[in-house]
């Protein structure tokens, strides 16, 4: 009986690993091998067709340190990430909470209106915004109809302006995404646990902040790492909504490394490849920080 029970389990565990093998060969082919062939490619310098050796070594990571513009894109893309994240996250737990009232009606409605900025193409929306607030566009036309402004002002030529507007831009089109998280995080609490508060006499906000926000710790931290592994990698809207300007002032760490990549004539794969490097540990590292601060098991 201990036999065939082995042989079963034996059988169970290659059936598993049979199953495993083309999603990992997949992820190996697609993700880990081209991550360890960039490593090298950063180590290199010259362009494509005649790259070699840097010397010294890491020349290109060293190179980062004096490059101002690296160093701006850096502080662009951090300063999207620290603005448009968390405001972004607590309007989509709070749109969910809304429209997870189980009295609400036309909830199938407004569910799919506040999703449906996520399922337009990136550089669709972009031109939309682009366009929105262009100096002839339409925000500007109300605006000067309604006296809030004298004549037509240059919001993708200023920049602080031009900033405010990605970041408008992040959160109208990716609040939908994260609330579908909640969402589904918050279908999966019983009913019964806000009943028996209500009975215990806790009101909406401690309702909230006890129960809700705990239970949905898990959906949080993941959304959170999702993120800010997105806005890390930040490329469609300083391209097609801002081309990085006015001078340079709105680009993000993807858009300078594709501006080496391709952008600027000559390909400089390697130095690209060491901003990537870069941007990977980046991720890494505060997904690390975030997975740790939200895991609070004993």
């Amino acid at each position: 009986m201990k036999a065939n029970h082995g042989t079963l389990m034996a059988k169970q565990r290659r059936a598993g690993w049979f199953y495993l093998l083309p999603g990992t060969l997949l992820i190996t082919i697609m993700s880990f091998i081209p991550i360890i062939n960039a490593v090298f490619t950063s180590l290199k310098t010259g362009s494509s067709a005649n790259m070699k050796w840097a010397e010294p070594l890491f020349y290109n990571y060293t190179r980062m340190l004096k490059d101002q513009l690296f160093q701006r894109s850096m502080v662009n893309t951090f300063l999207y990430l620290i603005i448009e994240v968390p405001i972004m996250l607590i309007l989509a737990m709070l749109l969910a909470q809304l429209l997870n009232n189980h009295d609400l009606r036309f909830k199938g409605f407004f569910r799919t209106c506040v999703f449906l900025p996520c399922a337009t193409s990136l550089v669709s929306y972009s031109l939309i915004f682009k366009s929105l607030f262009a100096t002839e566009g339409l925000v500007n036309t109300i605006l000067v109809k309604i006296g809030i402004l004298e004549t037509n002002y240059n919001f993708l030529g200023n920049p602080t302006s031009a900033k405010i507007i990605i970041i408008i831009a992040l959160i109208w089109r990716w609040t939908g995404y994260n609330m579908v998280f909640f969402l589904a995080g918050l279908q999966n609490i019983d009913y019964s646990v806000y009943e028996a508060a209500k009975i215990d006499g806790a009101n909406g906000w401690q309702t909230f902040w006890k129960i809700t926000v705990p239970l949905l710790r898990p959906t949080i931290v993941m959304t959170a790492i999702m993120s800010i592994n997105g806005t890390l990698q930040l490329f469609d809207e300083s391209v097609n909504l801002t081309n990085g300007g006015p001078a340079n002032s709105t680009i993000t760490m993807s858009h300078y490394i594709y501006n080496n990549s391709f952008g600027q004539g000559v390909a400089n794969f390697g130095y690209a490849s060491a901003l990537s490097f870069i941007i990977f540990v980046m991720v890494a590292v505060l997904s690390f920080i975030n997975m740790k601060v939200g895991d609070k098991r004993d």
